[in-house]
Parts: C-alpha cells; structure tokens; sequence
C-alpha cells in the first residue's frame, strides 16, 4: 500500500498548538489567581466585620451583666469598711457582671475592668477588658486603694496577657454615664465623672471613632447600654468563708 507523504503534522502546527495551550493554561492560571484574591480579600472583610460585631456584643453583655455588689476594704488591721465595689471613670470602668468572656452566661460572676490605653506605638487608643472570678467582697476590698471623699478609688490594671482588645485603632474612646434627674421636671445629663457614691447610672455611653476612616470596612462606633441592676452576688457566698 502506498504511504501518504502529506499525513501526520508539522513542526509550525506543533508550534501553534502548544502556545494555544498555554495561552489557555495562563489564562486560567489567572483566572484562578483572581478568584483566589477576591475570596482572600472578601474573607478578611468578612472577619473584620464579624470581629467588630462581636466586640460590640461583648460590650453591651458586660455591661448587661452588671451586678451591684460590695467590698470590705480594710485602712487598717482592725478597720473594715463595706463599700460600692464599683468605678466609674473618664478612662475605666471595674464592676462585678455574671458574663464572661469565656463562659458568656454560663459561668460565675466576674470582675470585669473595660479600660482605654495608649494604641501600638502610641498611635490612637485601644480599649480593652481584663476580667478576674470574682469570689466575694474580700477580693473585691483588696483591689480598693482609698476611699476620697466616700468614692472608693483602685489602683491601675495594666494591660497583660490575658488583655482581650475590644477595639483598637481608636481616634478616641471615653466613658460617660447617665445620671438620674435630681429634680423631676430635670432630664438625665451625660457625665463623665461619677460622683453619686451607691447610685448606678441609668446608662453608660462609650463614645469611640476610628483613627482612620475606611469605606470598605466596617468600624465600631460609639455604644449606648442601659444598666440593669441584677442580684448582688454577695448572696450566694453568705454561707460560705471568704
């Protein structure tokens, strides 16, 4: 049988195969490379968005949670004075609450310490809460530095380990709390110093902003809680030694 001298393929139609096939294999290399960034980029929005959601929650469950409670603070080796164990300042806020990082509402009373403190390399502020079991009003006494004019005063939490950063990044973050009508025909005042010694505000304002403003991101904003006064927690350790 005579052979076919024009079948098979030549080296140009081999040329111009293999380019198509990796014109095909770079387009779609970065096709893939494209999609892979979007979901990298959408990913990263998403957990920013789900971070600043759940600080916000926290904040509003602490402070939910509050429980007035007391403390034995003793100035001296035979002196035992039974204060508010409560703070309530510009800057910091210490108080007892039955949630908890950990445990949310499952788990036992806690003092909570939401602070404001200098951001990364002194840029802005970061407001953070450091929490602690709370196990009665012994513990509690023992944080007390002094009592000024029948306000008991605390000595400064710094920051540690065991700091969980509400938010960060901050242009600036202060606390302020409502204070009840004196007079009846008076409306509430935002204040940011507390000077009503066994009262507990009627609200607490943390008024925040961003350092930087990006259109694309979520950011927390300022947070307005009503304060419920629950059960003081003192009871359930009546019976038990401190």
């Amino acid at each position: 049988m005579r052979a076919n001298l024009e079948a098979g393929m030549t080296l140009i139609e081999i040329l111009i195969a293999v380019s198509l096939l990796s014109l095909l294999s770079v387009a779609a290399f970065v096709a893939m490379r494209m999609g892979l960034n979007t979901m990298e980029k959408t990913d990263a929005h998403l957990v920013r968005d789900r971070r600043v959601e759940n600080s916000r929650r926290i904040i509003e469950n602490e402070i939910a949670g509050f429980e007035a409670s007391f403390a034995n603070f003793r100035p001296g080796p035979q002196q035992l004075m039974a204060v508010p164990f409560a703070e309530w300042t510009p800057g910091e806020m210490r108080f007892v609450t039955t949630y908890s990082l950990n445990d949310a509402w499952r788990g036992r009373p806690q003092i909570s310490v939401i602070q404001v403190i200098p951001g990364a390399d002194n840029r802005g502020v970061r407001l953070i809460v450091n929490e602690t079991p709370y196990t009665g009003p012994d513990q509690a006494g023992a944080m007390v530095a002094g009592i000024a004019q029948n306000i008991p005063m605390f000595a400064p939490l710094p920051a540690g380990a065991n700091s969980f950063v509400l938010a960060d990044r901050l242009a600036r973050c202060r606390f302020e709390y409502l204070e009840p009508p004196r007079r009846v025909d008076a409306p509430p005042i935002w204040r940011p110093d507390w000077e009503l010694t066994g009262v507990t505000p009627l609200g607490v304002r943390i008024d925040m902003a961003p350092l930087e403003l990006r259109p694309a991101e979520a950011s927390i904003a300022s947070i307005t809680v009503a304060m419920k006064v629950n059960r003081d927690p003192n009871e359930m350790y009546d019976d038990q030694p401190y």
